[in-house]
This record gives C-alpha cells, structure tokens and sequence, in this order.
C-alpha cells in the first residue's frame, strides 16, 4: 500500500483494514488499530472523558503528588473521606 494512503488511514504494518460499501456505491476504507480485550475498558467514552478531565487538572495545575500510599490515604483521612478495607490488592508500596 503507497506511504501516503498508510499515512491518510494512520495505519502502520500489521494493523488491520476495514472496508465497507456504502448505497451509492463507493467504497470507504478505514484503518483499524487492534486493542487487546483486557485494556479495551480504557477506550470507553466515560473512562477518556475522565482521561481528558485529569489531563486538563493537571494542565491547570491543580492536583498533589504524594511521596507515599501512606501519605495519600492520609490526606483522603484529613478530607473526612470514608475509610476503606486495606488488603494486599491496594498496597502499593
């Protein structure tokens, strides 16, 4: 396929091509990136709408960095944010 088509449909080697005939006749082509399933939930709309949320936070300059897990629940404690269960699966230290 010519450089410039692979460029126009932002494909690259190995990706896939989706073509569909349309009433009139014609035939659209669209390049198809291949997602894995187990990360397909961050493609959703609601979770890059939240993506595009955090992004512009941070853009703006709001958000913390903490040194620590323990530093970071501390602070959710000083907001009066609920406790939760601590178990191995939220360690992250």
């Amino acid at each position: 396929m010519p450089r410039e088509i692979r460029e126009a449909l932002h494909i690259e080697d190995g990706d896939e091509i989706e073509f569909e005939l349309t009433p009139d006749g014609r035939v659209l082509m669209s390049g198809l990136k291949m997602i894995p399933a187990d990360q397909a939930w961050f493609w959703i709309e609601t979770w890059q709408a939240g993506e595009r949320e955090a992004s512009a936070e941070i853009a703006g300059g709001n958000g913390r960095v903490f040194e620590s897990s323990e530093d970071f629940l501390k602070s959710l404690d000083d907001q009066g944010m609920p406790d939760f269960e601590r178990s191995p699966r939220f360690d992250v230290d």
